[in-house]
């Protein structure tokens, strides 16, 4: 079975940049499509971007035109690289995944259905 360990995460500014990391072990990590999602406090988990094997991505719209995902097979890790950060971007960040059967939209919009998780960077923007 896939295991995930989520990295990077910390304390940021507004505007400074995190990139978060997703290693994967534990089974062909590149045979697996891997989304990030993040939980704000008091608020319900919420996708952030999706990336299938093919390399079909999607992003919700709060991250377009700030964050990319990436992954480096070699590694068995995906990336997220995050940018322009807000306050609102304030969050614990989980990467998860599947062998999915779909498009990547929908695996980003059903993503409590994916079976592998990880426990979660914490994510604080503040000044």
């Amino acid at each position: 079975q896939l295991q995930l360990v989520e990295s990077g995460g910390g304390l940021v500014q507004p505007g400074g940049s995190l990139r978060l990391s997703c290693a994967a072990s534990g089974a062909t990590a590149d045979h697996y499509d891997i989304g990030w999602f993040r939980q704000a406090p008091g608020k319900d988990r919420e996708a952030v971007s999706c990336l299938t094997t093919d390399g079909s991505i999607y992003y919700e719209d709060s991250a377009k035109g700030r964050f990319t995902i990436s992954r480096d097979n070699a590694k068995s890790t995906v990336y997220l690289e995050m940018s322009s950060l807000k306050p609102e971007d304030t969050a614990v960040y989980y990467c998860a995944a599947d062998q999915w059967r779909g498009s990547v939209q929908a695996m980003c919009e059903k993503g409590y259905t994916l079976r592998s998780w990880g426990r979660g960077t914490l994510v604080n923007v503040s000044s």
